[in-house]
């Protein structure tokens, strides 16, 4: 039997609620939900590096808040 990961839904995106959803659910924007999707994820898929892509994403969150 062959079994293949889904590459869109990996398993790392189903724990209690699907990250999609919970994004969706809160009306984030792409700054918002790349921060959620990077922070958690990181402990199963590229740790450190999702943590400083999170980062990332959370600086720009903050510069787009900061010139409103």
């Amino acid at each position: 039997m062959l079994v293949t990961m889904d590459k869109i839904n990996p398993d790392y995106y189903k724990s209690g609620i699907e990250t999609a959803d919970y994004i969706e659910s809160h009306s984030m924007d792409y700054f918002q939900g790349n921060v959620i999707k990077y922070v958690t994820r990181f402990k199963k898929k590229n740790g450190i590096e999702d943590l400083k892509k999170a980062e990332w994403y959370l600086q720009r969150l903050i510069k787009q808040y900061e010139n409103s």
